[in-house]
């Protein structure tokens, strides 16, 4: 949205906006009506099943699927060498989904088929003979940063990295201002201390699925569970060679995503097979494939360089920080070092951040990718600071937090945002001065992300009977139908079981962004909102062409168009259904269209209180009280923000306690289950309050902000400080499993 589209944020009394109607798809869910990616079927289907590499890195010098080709019931097999020459835009993403000359993971995709059942496809596999050279391997960060360490790629490093690293170092990011060295000499205490982090999953509860069909003019269709089908419609038409026009994509709903469903992994074979057949191929990973085979969090290493005054004051911060995103470039970690130091006005603020590849699968995003690492580490040093310096850790927070005019650490001046108003409230909160127990710690810490926008167009009808269809173009992961729906229903003056939101397929609504980022109640809200002003104006028009008026003299008001004065004329409101049942005869259709790359998400911040007691014979940690603060700009639907900010800080629970990638020796992933990799579940959690700030976002109709990413950024540092403040020792390395936190009870 341009700057001077931006609109101001008086108080505004909203009728639908603030409530918290029953969401549209909840029936369909409860009831097992709802359509996820694997319950498509189609006429003559085959089963499509993925070959994976054994190895962590290995030249693959040969593949022989000839015995798979003979068996019976098989109908194609495929490799890379079935692909056309990518573009340089999309080649990593198809040496992901399809190996070249390497596999790079444990679990590389490198050939696939199509067979009548899944037994058969399963026995194909088996006789797919394919020739390795094992090479030596790197999964950790700090040691493929070596200048020895064992090479991914060659000459892929871009201009950004000085000479001589390793050349598993992609990309360096900096950030920052001031000077850190003349700052921290006027600290009155310095802190440097390293924070490791492990690699963590999304934990979505539905694999990846998808049915793809291609046609012999070129035609194809695919259905799928993703968080952006126009992102799936883009890549794979690029990595097959076709048009984008060739190819419609339909979303299913999603079994969750937070990030990881914004790539493909399985639709351009899909397609592939479907091709080399001539029949509809469905794919679905089983778990085992989803952890081996789709992107995780990256795992990170990140030193703090932090200086104090005794009253609280930072006088510099400077974080390196090393993540590794897998085996191709892409780790999060600029939009880490950006997030690092986000919370806090500082003169000297500096961070470095170092993109490294090594033998993993490609990272993908998980709800602000790469902030909550960076925060983990930013938070666990200040609160580290505080309390050795006997200073109250929300105190010190109140006193460097970002207001209105801060310069940000990462570049851009600040607007109205709402950190400070997050930490007083939470200072007054009765959770921060309850008392506690023994062997229990209380932690807080705050968080950022960016928000976005983007690509967005969204298509308003009204029906002859006056109820309302909205088409958007974005896969609903957090209540967008409902917000949606909302949003129309307050601008147009109607109820809100009135408007009925769906997901077009790409064929029906122009380029639409991944739903990510925190993006779509914003930029889709705001498409809405013009969407349905635009309809407004036209049913004006209708109301001023039945009364024989000026269109100018006619308002619109409480859902009806009205005459604007007593020089209008004398005519009764013309509600919107009476507009909508005579349409036909006052010009057609009516309709309002609205197409924007939105800018002026408005940024996000919150901070996290959460009390833990550990058990000094086991090392095990118990979430006793858990309070999210955070500011939404606006909360269309309460309850969806509630549950967006509840569900970040469970995710954030898990990275800090439990979850992560572990491998052997040999680069192998040894827990690709959920029973080794253990995610929380309700016994592990208490109940977790949600206290809402609305400090509106001038970017937006209604003072909207994005609060999906931002929940899962405190949790890391909250849970970390609360561990280390119960067991008296400083934890910095995650997750604080038992077998950890015990070692550092008894190193202490």
């Amino acid at each position: 949205m341009a700057l001077d589209r931006k609109t101001g944020t008086a108080p505004r009394e909203f009728k639908i906006i603030g409530t918290r109607p029953a969401r549209p798809d909840g029936i369909d869910k409860v009831t097992g009506r709802a359509r996820f990616g694997a319950d498509m079927s189609a006429p003559g289907m085959l089963v499509g099943r993925v070959l994976r590499s054994p190895h962590a890195h290995a030249r693959i010098k040969s593949i022989d699927s000839s015995a798979a080709e003979a068996l019976s019931g098989v109908h194609a097999v495929v490799t890379r060498a079935d692909f056309p020459a990518p573009g340089e835009d999309v080649a990593d993403i198809l040496d992901n989904c399809m190996a070249g000359e390497k596999a790079l993971y444990d679990g590389h995709a490198v050939a696939a088929v199509a067979a009548s059942s899944a037994a058969v496809a399963r026995q194909a596999l088996k006789l797919i003979k394919v020739e390795y050279e094992p090479l030596p391997h790197v999964t950790d960060v700090d040691a493929a940063m070596a200048v020895d360490a064992p090479a991914l790629h060659e000459g892929r490093a871009n201009e950004t990295v000085p000479d001589g690293h390793s050349p598993n170092v992609m990309a360096r990011h900096a950030f920052g201002h001031g000077d850190i060295e003349a700052g921290l000499a006027q600290a009155d205490r310095v802190l440097e201390r390293s924070y490791r982090t492990e690699a963590t999953h999304q934990g979505y509860i539905e694999p990846h699925a998808c049915l793809a069909s291609m046609g012999a003019d070129g035609q194809a269709d695919l259905w799928c569970c993703t968080q952006g089908h126009y992102m799936v419609r883009n890549t794979c038409a690029a990595i097959l060679g076709i048009t984008q026009g060739q190819l419609r994509v339909t979303a299913s709903e999603i079994g969750g995503g937070f990030g990881g469903k914004t790539t493909v992994f399985l639709e351009p074979v899909a397609l592939m097979l479907a091709k080399k057949t001539g029949r509809p191929v469905k794919m679905v990973m089983s778990r085992a494939e989803v952890l081996r085979a789709t992107g995780p969090t990256s795992s990170s290493s990140v030193d703090i360089r932090l200086g104090m005054t005794s009253d609280g004051r930072i006088t510099a911060g400077f974080a390196e920080l090393r993540y590794q995103g897998g085996a191709y470039p892409g780790a999060p970690v600029d939009m880490g070092a950006m997030s690092a130091f986000a919370p806090y006005d500082l003169e000297n603020v500096r961070t470095i951040g170092w993109d490294v590849v090594t033998n993993r699968p490609k990272a993908a995003a998980y709800r602000a990718p790469g902030a909550p690492m960076a925060a983990f580490a930013v938070e666990s040093a200040i609160d580290e600071l505080a309390r050795d310096l006997g200073l109250d850790p929300l105190e010190v927070r109140l006193k460097n937090a970002a207001r209105e005019g801060t310069r940000a650490s990462y570049g851009p001046t600040y607007p109205a945002i709402g950190l400070e108003a997050t930490l007083r409230t939470a200072r007054d909160h009765p959770h921060w001065s309850a008392p506690l127990g023994p062997n229990q710690g209380r932690g807080v810490a705050c968080g950022f992300w960016f928000n976005f926008g983007g690509d967005t167009c969204v298509s308003l009808n009204i029906t002859p009977d006056g109820t309302v269809n909205l088409s958007e173009g974005n896969p609903d992961i957090g209540g967008s139908r409902a917000s949606m729906s909302m949003m129309a229903a307050e601008e147009l003056g109607i109820p809100y079981d009135k408007v009925r939101t769906v997901i077009a397929d790409t064929g029906s609504l122009g380029q639409n962004e991944v739903t990510d980022g925190s993006r779509v109640t914003f930029a889709v809200g705001l498409a809405t909102i013009e969407a349905a002003r635009a309809a407004k104006r036209e049913m004006c028009k209708r109301a001023a062409q039945v009364w024989g008026i000026d269109e100018e003299a006619v308002i619109w008001e409480d859902g009806a168009a009205r005459p604007s004065g007593p020089n209008a004329g004398e005519h009764p409101p013309m509600t919107l259904a009476d507009i909508a049942a005579i349409a036909s005869n006052t010009g057609g259709p009516i309709a309002g269209h609205y197409e924007i790359n939105a800018e002026g998400a408005g940024v996000s911040f919150a901070t996290h209180m959460v009390d833990t007691e550990v058990d000094p014979d086991t090392g095990a940690v118990t979430i006793l009280r858990y309070t999210v603060f955070q500011d939404a700009g606006k909360a269309v639907h309460p309850s969806y923000v509630e549950g967006q900010f509840q569900g970040g800080a469970v995710q954030g629970i898990g990275w800090a306690l439990n979850e992560e990638y572990i491998y052997d020796d040999n680069g192998i992933l040894q827990n690709a289950g959920f029973l080794d990799y253990r995610i929380p579940v309700a016994s592990d959690l208490p109940m977790i309050d949600a206290v809402i700030l609305e400090i509106p976002n001038p970017g937006h109709p209604y003072g909207v902000r994005g609060v999906g990413e931002t929940s899962i950024v405190p949790p890391l540092a909250a849970i970390a400080n609360a561990v280390s403040a119960a067991t008296g020792t400083r934890m910095s390395d995650l997750p604080m499993s038992p077998p950890k936190v015990l070692a550092a009870i008894q190193a202490r």
